[in-house]
Order: C-alpha cells, then structure tokens, then sequence
C-alpha cells in the first residue's frame, strides 16, 4: 500500500528523489475556439526516452513557498509533488515525479489528490500545472486528472 504524505524536516532527502527515464511519444497541440479547448495529438515515427536533470530542492525554501508530498512504499520514497504559492486562486504544482517501476499504478493520482486537499486547505480553488508539449503522456495524464 502507498502512504501520501507531507515532505518535514525528518524527511527532507526524500526531496532528492531522483528523475527516471520517460516516452517521448509525440507532441500536443492544443488550441482554443471561441467556444472550447481542444487538443490533438502527432505520434512520433519513433518513440525516445528523456530524463530531466535532478533538481536540487532546498528544503527551507519549498516550505517557505508551498509543501511537498512524498508517496511511499514501505517507508522509501517513490514519488514526490512539488506545490508553489501562487498569486491567484490556484496553487502551482511544479514538480509531479512517479518511480518508473511504480507508474500507471494510481501513484501520480494519489499525489494530485493529496496536493489538491492540502492547497485548498490554504485557501486554493484548485491546483495547475504547465505541461511540456513533447511529455504527451503527463499531458493526457494531467486531462484525465482534471
């Protein structure tokens, strides 16, 4: 069973959580009407991996301006979610990570929910993110998330 919980002082290297491997399948367009969003997706000849660099969260300055989640498997940190304070009414979520054996498993999902308790316990309508247009899989994940 995977425990969602706040990033403390006591585990703050789980901040550290390294950045795995991820399909480069294609590319997002999305575009707007004057009456809805739509999306359409190009599949690419081959599929590619990419892998973010690691990113170096400080611990006193994440909580200054938000929180983290950890998602944990046995007590090891297996996931993570980075929440920003932002200036309008939704929280920003700038950093969603899973450990490539613990995806499509219901984690990420685990950790937006989380995420979107806690901001609107601050007083947040909701949370957004920005998505690149090439990581097409956390795009169709974030829309299937709502």
């Amino acid at each position: 069973m995977i425990l969602i919980k706040e990033i403390t002082s006591e585990t703050k290297a789980d901040l550290q959580l390294k950045n795995e491997p991820f399909e480069i399948r294609g590319r997002m367009l999305v575009t707007r009407t004057s009456a809805e969003w739509q999306h359409e997706v190009t599949l690419f000849e081959e599929k590619m991996q990419m892998t973010f660099p690691d990113e170096k969260y400080d611990f006193d300055a994440v909580v200054a301006d938000g929180f983290a989640l950890g998602a944990y498997d046995n007590g090891k940190c297996i996931g993570l979610a980075v929440m920003k304070n932002d200036w309008f009414k939704y929280m920003y979520l700038t950093d969603l990570k899973v450990n490539k054996a613990y995806r499509k498993q219901g984690v990420a999902y685990q950790l937006i929910e989380a995420a979107l308790y806690m901001a609107q316990e601050r007083g947040y309508a909701g949370i957004f993110t920005i998505g690149q247009d090439n990581n097409v899989n956390a795009c169709e994940f974030y829309l299937r998330s709502g």
